[in-house]
């Protein structure tokens, strides 16, 4: 027992090492994109930090979480669904820790997310890639169902902590970095936690910040991470009441933008961020003026096969 707790209190620390690690990413100045000359358009480069995506924010504070409360310990394997960037920030933290990962995630995730997850010594699952990260989640509460001693399920659609670490972390970093100026907070909707996190951070304290979450405008988007709630699963930690307005985005025209990006402003960006900045784009069109913030998940370094089509 002693011995288990000083096992325990020894990852603790580790984490808390970590914590520079996470958040306090960039804010990219996009305004040369715009179409509108009083609309300007910034980009939060969550890339910058462990893992390489968004997602560090969440993983970071479910593990922080779940090892403080003694749900998470040496003797579990954390598990849990995701479309990639999720799996690779557990991965990445629960490696500095000497922790297990059991994670599913589907079939066509692209071959450089599986490479990293691989590397970092996580144990996958594929469902089907029909399915999405809806069939992902089903796969991994079976497991926990029939093994409930082996795992601790992270569920990181229905884990507040993954707005949480939204609510505590980004937005209050937006407000910093724009100086208070913000007036219009743009997020994408996957697991609904950057969104959800920051925006009720935005309407505590900020109410008079518009919030816009965007979607992809079909079922069949292709967009890693997203989500078209209309026809998808939609998490548990999803507020409907929150955005201001919604925005539906075009994948093909996203991919296509990514290159504009590359071109203008030699940054690489995935499909999902792509598609961050042209619903940003498609917001700026409809406003006089203000201040557009957005969050764009991870750059273009898991994306080699996209960046080779569009010849860049």
């Amino acid at each position: 027992m002693i011995e288990t707790l000083i096992i325990e209190n020894e990852m603790i620390k580790k984490l808390d090492l970590l914590m520079n690690q996470v958040g306090k990413t960039p804010l990219l100045n996009l305004s040369q994109l715009s179409p509108n000359k009083a609309v300007k358009i910034y980009g939060k480069a969550e890339w910058e930090q462990l893992g390489g995506s968004v997602k560090a924010r969440a993983a970071y504070r479910i593990i922080q979480t779940a090892l403080k409360n003694g749900i998470l310990n040496k003797n579990k394997s954390l598990l849990d669904a995701s479309s990639g960037n999720t799996a690779i920030a557990y991965a990445s933290i629960a490696k500095e820790l000497g922790l297990n990962t059991t994670l599913i995630i589907p079939k066509n995730a692209s071959q450089e997310r599986k490479d990293i997850l691989q590397s970092l010594g996580a144990d996958l699952i594929y469902s089907s890639e029909l399915e999405g990260t809806d069939g992902a989640q089903q796969i991994a509460k079976q497991l926990y169902v029939e093994c409930p001693d082996k795992y601790f399920y992270a569920d990181q659609y229905n884990n507040p902590e993954n707005w949480k670490a939204h609510y505590c972390t980004t937005a209050p970093e937006i407000v910093q970095q724009t100086k208070g100026g913000i007036t219009h907070f743009a997020a994408s909707l996957g697991t609904t936690g950057t969104f959800t996190g920051s925006a009720r951070y935005f309407k505590d304290h900020y109410p008079k910040v518009k919030l816009i979450q965007f979607q992809p405008n079909n079922p069949m988007h292709g967009l890693e991470g997203w989500k078209h709630l209309e026809t998808a699963k939609v998490p548990g930690i999803f507020n409907p009441q929150l955005a201001d307005e919604n925005i539906e985005v075009d994948s093909a025209e996203a991919v296509q933008l990514i290159k504009t990006i590359y071109q203008k402003m030699k940054l690489r960006l995935s499909p999902s961020a792509a598609a961050a900045v042209l619903g940003s784009l498609q917001l700026a069109n409809k406003i006089e003026q203000g201040v557009i913030v957005t969050t764009l998940a991870d750059n273009g370094d898991k994306y080699s096969e996209i960046y080779k089509n569009l010849e860049l």
